[in-house]
This record gives C-alpha cells, structure tokens and sequence, in this order.
C-alpha cells in the first residue's frame, strides 16, 4: 500500500511539473537536431550540446551557466557541465515538483524583489540558495 501511495505521490508531481518539462523538453529535441545530446539521468532527461549550449550561452551570465532545469529537463552547456551541476539541478526538480506552474513566477518574482532590494537576483534566490545547500 506506501509502494502504491508513493508511486501515486510521484506520477501527481511529475504531471504538475510538466508544463516545464514540455518547454525543457522542445529545446532539448531542438538541441538534438542540430548536433546536440540527450539522455535520462534517474527521474530527467539531460540535454547537452548543440542549440542547448548555444541558448544556455545567451541567458544574463550565460557564459558562466553550467545548467538549467525546466520541469525534469536539464539542459546542459557540456557533458561535463551537467556532470558538475546534476545534484543542483536534481534539487530544482523537487523544487518544480512541489511548485509545478507557479514554480517560474514565483522564482522570477523572488528574484526581481531582490533585484529591487539591491541584492544578487540569483544567489540570493531562496530557490537557489536551497539548491546549493542541499548539493553541497
């Protein structure tokens, strides 16, 4: 019976992330298409290469970003990028587990009161702060 309950647990939160994962997952097949690659890493597909590093290349400080997670999709500038980055990325999956649609607003949200506040928008972000606590 907790077998059933937890698998019921994580078919709920994958379906509530979704919407981010479909995003993830059209810029991961975009990177596939022009020379990039993929592959499933426990409950995400990575996406590295190709279109992938050229759009990771193009985000503020995007020379500097190893990886970004969309729903149970991380995509990834390199290999070795995602290989240094996946238990940070695995904690933005929970995140969008518990969050699901409103994971986006509230992190932008979170991170233009920083803004505001005159603090660092993104290490600041208690979305990320949790993330590089959790991964060490």
């Amino acid at each position: 019976m907790k077998a059933a309950l937890r698998s019921m647990v994580q078919l709920l939160a994958f379906i509530w992330a979704s919407p981010y994962t479909l995003l993830g997952s059209m810029v991961g097949l975009l990177g596939l298409a022009t020379g990039g690659y993929g592959r499933r890493r426990g409950r995400a597909i990575e996406f590295y290469g190709g279109a992938v590093t050229w759009l990771l290349h193009r985000l503020p400080h995007g020379q500097f970003t190893l990886a970004m997670t969309l729903g149970h999709t991380i995509l990834g500038s390199t290999d070795a990028a995602l290989d240094i980055a996946r238990e940070h990325e695995f904690v933005h999956i929970r995140q969008y587990e518990r969050w699901g649609p409103l994971f986006g607003p509230a992190y932008l949200l979170s991170s233009l009161v920083l803004w505001i506040a005159g603090k660092d928008a993104y290490r600041d972000n208690p979305f990320e702060r949790e993330a590089y606590d959790e991964a060490g």
